[in-house]
């Protein structure tokens, strides 16, 4: 059974940064790709970072690249995600998610590949 520890979401101002942390339980660091989807209320799951993190190799989902950033930390099996110049529209519960294969990206339009999911940690961006 895998675990997340998600931390971050906060409630910021528009323009405004924020990191958020992934940590998982169950030795799925390095072998699986993990990163994070976001939802609202009312609408299906968006893919917004995901990172291969036996390789290091990320992908972005549409609108967030060159705003945010995905990384990974080998010494404590961590993936971050650095969210800069915040919009209000990125108002969502962020949720760390994990899978085998980042399927060069594919899995970020592919919700139900993901094998698990974190409970998610809330970021409200304010006008």
């Amino acid at each position: 059974q895998v675990q997340f520890v998600e931390l971050g979401g906060d409630s910021v101002q528009a323009g405004g940064s924020l990191r958020l942390s992934c940590l998982a339980s169950g030795s799925i660091y390095g072998r699986y790709c993990m990163g994070w989807f976001r939802q609202v209320p009312g609408k299906e799951y968006e893919g917004v970072a995901i990172v291969q993190t036996g390789t290091g190799n990320d992908y972005y989902g549409v609108d967030v690249s060159g705003r945010f950033t995905i990384s990974r930390d080998s010494t404590s099996e961590t993936v971050y995600l650095q969210m800069d110049r915040l919009k209000p529209e990125d108002t969502a519960l962020y949720v760390c998610a994990a899978a085998s294969r980042c399927q060069w990206g594919d899995l970020l339009q592919r919700p139900s590949d993901v094998e698990f999911w974190g409970q998610g940690t809330q970021v409200t961006v304010s006008t």
